[in-house]
């Protein structure tokens, strides 16, 4: 199930919410009880979908030293 993190208009209180389907109705803030959250892109969508992959200290992108 893929994670979604919205922001409320009303406190801008920040949370995630797993969905079944991305159909599924915007959750009301756990803080405030505001119906109608902004769902916002994550930082790892932005991040990950907009600069390649750089090179770790060997040369490669897939090695074990990126991992550490």
């Amino acid at each position: 199930m893929p994670i979604y993190e919205y922001r409320c208009r009303a406190c801008t209180h920040r949370f995630e919410t797993l969905h079944a389907r991305s159909g599924e109705a915007v959750p009301d803030c756990p803080r405030c009880g505001a119906p109608g959250a902004e769902r916002l892109l994550s930082a790892f969508a932005v991040i990950r979908g907009s600069r390649p992959a750089s090179p770790g200290p060997c040369g490669s992108a897939d090695c074990a030293c990126r991992r550490e």
